[in-house]
């Protein structure tokens, strides 16, 4: 019996919920780049984008913030990039899809549902900050609502329909996988989807091995056998979680953006560090890394040759 592939998402840079408290977080054009690459080489066959402005690091969905990085990574590499259309806790759903629409990526994310989004405490756990803007926009979270109404999603779906983007459903709660069944049920999405089970961020499910069995369950419930799914767990659970559900079936996402630490205490030095930690566990465990292609494979992808970057 041949070993299960198991995919690998590296999510590079925050932009919603990870201030730049860490010199290893990139924020730059070439950081971006280049630790793009350096994941793509340790193992990573899905590449997770936000875009920051060049001079402040302020989050950014400006098209021209993407451009000078996207190239760099399709030349150099043959992962298969996931343009996110999260972005920031204020922008419209038209502003957020608008990198997605203008690249025709492969894969791009989707939040199912509104939610409190916040990451406010982070506020009184620093007393330094890189940029100017990182302290208000982190302590005035707790006001906000991250919106992903109905609308929204049948607008950023039938936008984006024509691009054949693949979605990473991230489902921060089991409501929100019974909003994709939903969503699938009026033809929005074909199957299989994606679906990220996204553990840890407050305003959503806790990061616990008790929830990632309920929400598995509540999905093999929903959708059968037309889903493929990860698990993405913010923090300290980051590792443990992505290694539990290596053994579940199911497949990983690492990276800076979701947790700046390597281990308890000690910060990572780089997405690719997150990379190779999760690889090498995974493949103790006595699972293969999947390769881009047969996560292109599995999650039946339109392919790198069909992208607008």
């Amino acid at each position: 019996m041949a070993k299960q592939k198991t995919i690998i998402t590296c999510a590079i840079t925050g932009a919603i919920h990870t201030p730049t408290m860490s010199d290893a977080l990139p924020w730059t054009y070439d950081d971006i780049a280049q630790q793009a690459m350096e994941a793509a080489e340790a193992g990573a066959s899905i590449l997770h984008l936000h875009a920051r402005d060049n001079e402040t690091g302020a989050p950014s969905v400006n098209p021209d913030d993407f451009t000078p990085f996207l190239g760099r990574i399709k030349q150099a590499t043959d992962a298969v990039v996931n343009i996110s259309t999260g972005g920031s806790l204020t922008l419209s759903i038209q502003d957020r899809i608008r990198p997605a629409a203008t690249f025709s990526a492969e894969m791009c994310s989707m939040n199912m549902g509104s939610m409190n989004f916040s990451f406010h405490p982070l506020a009184k756990r620093y007393k330094d900050w890189k940029f100017e803007w990182e302290r208000d926009y982190v302590a005035n979270s707790d006001g906000n609502i991250f919106r992903n109404t109905f609308r929204d999603i049948e607008e950023a779906a039938t936008t984006l329909a024509p691009h054949d983007i693949k979605f990473e459903h991230e489902c921060y709660d089991v409501g929100h996988l019974y909003n994709l069944k939903f969503c699938m049920d009026i033809g929005l999405f074909k199957a299989p989807v994606f679906i990220q089970f996204v553990m840890g961020i407050l305003g959503g499910i806790g990061a616990d091995i008790d929830n990632l069995v309920f929400m598995k369950k509540t999905a093999d419930k929903l959708f059968g056998d037309d889903y493929r799914w990860s698990v993405l767990a913010a923090g300290a659970q980051q590792i443990p979680l992505a290694a539990t559900a290596s053994q579940m079936g199911g497949n990983v996402r690492v990276g800076l953006e979701d947790s700046l630490f390597i281990r308890r205490g000690e910060l990572a030095e780089s997405n690719a560090q997150q990379v190779a930690r999760i690889r090498h566990i995974v493949e103790e465990l006595g699972c293969d890394v999947a390769t881009p292609d047969e996560a292109r494979e599995v999650l039946d992808l339109k392919g790198g040759d069909k992208v607008n970057f």
